[in-house]
């Protein structure tokens, strides 16, 4: 590929398909931000694995701009977009601040448009969407995966999450009230998290309040490139939550959304972007945005000297997701909060890589996936920690898959040191 002059503005020429849409404005805006230094090369992690420069986010880049230009789109070009894990450890690398996983959205979205898929792969998108957006369905297959659990292959048995032995879930009022999203995968999977989360917010007198029934946040259709499906089910939140935002019974409207997923949260934090211009929704998603906060930014002001353990500390080694550190760019929280209650913390080479988890990718890009699981287990089990603690239910889920050592969300961690409970 031909490299830009270093260190100047990136020039573009868009064709007239796109010149004029909102869209490819929005696209050359965030073209033009980069300056082609290259130092997000050496935090990516699939051009670390594959060397490639097109496997990079420079490559990708250049490749999102030969397309809005009007050149040639191919099947390789979709290829390499596909690889993107969007961890977006670019965007924390990168001095120009180029909102890279806004524009590699839309370079797939335009791909999808002239590039079309072999039919096997267009039925399995569509499979994962409809499956992991459904807690209903989900919540069917994994009951089943778990009957036929022993029947199964190895390799098959390690994909089929434990279930969760229920937590007791408090009952209370506070003047203090947040709402929590459910989630489509982690409301079946692992429930305990969000139980966790009311009981310890419980003890710091606020109420959590978890509307029903569990919907989906469109993270996965987004990333999936069907930005239709993805926005109905934004809007559909959007509605489902709106009454405790704007009650209209006089109540006092809720303080603050709680995400407990990073995966969500970084998704729901840009429903004012996405939802911009959708005349209906855009002030509500703007508002929800605003109002949406990861579990650990609030926790994090709290007094938690009650949950001081007194006890030797458990050993707890915590995977940072790529969507709180990187899309939320929420560092050191998590960990302060853990230190704080007591638990003693190892060192993780290499945090800021992806665990290869990232949404559906670990289903569409397995051998990838696999690749970065492994060094990440490496360096997270290097001191032999009691447990591994993070923050979202697809690392959570992806991580457990190949150790014996516990993986749980922190939360949950925090929950174990409440007496009654």
């Amino acid at each position: 590929m031909d490299v830009c002059t270093p260190n100047s503005d990136m020039q573009t020429q868009l064709s007239e398909q796109y010149k004029n849409t909102p869209l490819g404005q929005e696209a050359d805006n965030i073209l033009r931000s980069c300056v082609h230094c290259g130092f997000c090369t050496a935090t990516c992690p699939t051009y670390q694995l594959l060397g490639d420069e097109l496997d990079s986010p420079r490559g990708r880049i250049y490749l999102i701009k030969q397309m809005l230009e009007g050149n040639q789109v191919t099947e390789a070009t979709q290829l390499h977009l596909d690889r993107c894990l969007t961890c977006r450890a670019c965007e924390t690398t990168c001095p120009s601040g180029v909102r890279y996983g806004r524009l590699v959205d839309i370079g797939r979205e335009v791909v999808e448009q002239q590039v079309s898929r072999r039919i096997s792969d267009k039925i399995k998108r569509y499979l994962l969407r409809k499956l992991i957006e459904d807690p209903r369905l989900f919540g069917f297959v994994v009951r089943t995966g778990r009957f036929l659990k022993p029947f199964l292959a190895q390799e098959l048995q390690q994909k089929i999450p434990a279930e969760q032995t229920p937590l007791h879930r408090v009952k209370s009022a506070h003047s203090r009230r947040m709402l929590v999203l459910s989630g489509c995968a982690q409301s079946v999977v692992t429930p305990n998290t969000n139980t966790a989360a009311v009981n310890v917010l419980d003890k710091l007198g606020i109420e959590l309040i978890e509307p029903q029934p569990a919907q989906c946040c469109g993270s996965v259709s987004h990333h999936l490139s069907a930005p239709d499906t993805a926005r109905q089910h934004m809007r559909h939140l959007i509605d489902q939550w709106w009454p405790y935002v704007e009650p209209s019974n006089g109540e006092q409207s809720i303080e603050a959304i709680i995400i407990t997923a990073s995966g969500c949260g970084a998704t729901v934090k840009e429903y004012g972007d996405i939802l911009k211009y959708d005349n209906v929704y855009a002030e509500k998603a703007k508002r929800i945005s605003e109002l949406a906060k990861d579990l650990c930014e609030v926790i994090v002001d709290e007094r938690l000297e009650q949950f001081a353990k007194k006890a030797k500390p458990l050993k707890v080694a915590f995977h940072s997701p790529c969507t709180l550190q990187h899309a939320q760019q929420i560092n050191g929280v998590v960990e302060k909060i853990l230190v704080k209650v007591g638990f003693q913390l190892t060192t993780v080479t290499d945090s800021h890589l992806c665990c290869g988890s990232a949404g559906t990718y670990s289903i569409m890009q397995p051998e990838l996936s696999q690749q970065l699981l492994s060094n990440k287990l490496d360096a997270l089990k290097k001191e032999e920690p009691n447990i591994i603690a993070t923050a979202n239910i697809g690392c959570q889920l992806h991580l457990a898959t190949k150790t014996s050592t516990p993986v749980k969300h922190w939360i949950e961690l925090l929950q174990s040191l409440i007496k009654e409970y």
